[in-house]
């Protein structure tokens, strides 16, 4: 673990995977760290915004940072979301197929795993979202779409995601939801924030 001085307010740890993310995501919610107003995970960093009037600064949270100690395998106990899902994607059969799973099979193993949102990013609302189950894993596609519909659920690179909006993406599309994961009417805007666990049912 490197825990470095993010300009005059913040830390940015950086760890060896995602794992470590989410083990220290883990920690910081279970042991919070006086100062830290916001925690903002990605692929292999962690960044932990302070509050400029916070007695110590960075230097005391970067000690505190420090003392921690992650237990390896933990995740981040978020609030739970529950998604319906129209598995009807356009790469369903392709993303199967990579498995090994029939297009059945795939579906149960998608609403079967424990999902948690370990960072976001891409685009608003956009939550990288990781599982128990190494079977999902599938490559991105060969060629990207320069359209992906909004609503649609897909698979890439150990990840799973829900597409917040029309966008380009790479993505294997196994299916569609109706739930609106970026909406700015609703506080907070975003459905899958970092953290949160993911339930996906069949429509």
């Amino acid at each position: 673990m490197h825990v470095l001085n993010c300009a005059d307010s913040g830390v940015l740890v950086e760890v060896e995977d995602l794992g470590r993310v989410l083990a220290l995501q883990a920690a910081l919610a279970e042991d919070p760290i006086p100062g830290v107003v916001e925690v903002v995970p990605a692929a292999r960093t962690v960044l932990l915004r302070i509050d400029p009037a916070a007695p110590g600064g960075p230097r005391a949270v970067a000690d505190a940072v420090r003392r921690l100690r992650p237990s390896p395998g933990g995740r981040p106990a978020g609030p739970e979301v529950e998604i319906e899902v129209h598995y009807d994607g356009a790469d369903l059969a392709d993303a199967a197929a990579l498995t090994g799973m029939t297009e059945r099979e795939l579906v149960r193993a998608h609403t079967a795993a424990e999902w948690t949102v370990a960072f976001c990013g891409f685009a608003p609302g956009f939550g990288y979202l990781v599982c128990d189950d190494p079977r999902l894993r599938v490559p991105r596609r060969g060629e990207s779409r320069t359209r992906v519909p909004a609503g649609s659920v897909a698979l890439a690179g150990g990840f799973g995601g829900v597409y917040p909006r029309s966008s380009p993406g790479g993505w294997q599309l196994i299916g569609r939801t109706d739930a609106v994961v970026w909406d700015l009417d609703r506080d907070p805007p975003g459905l899958l924030a970092p953290g949160t666990r993911v339930r996906f049912h069949e429509a």
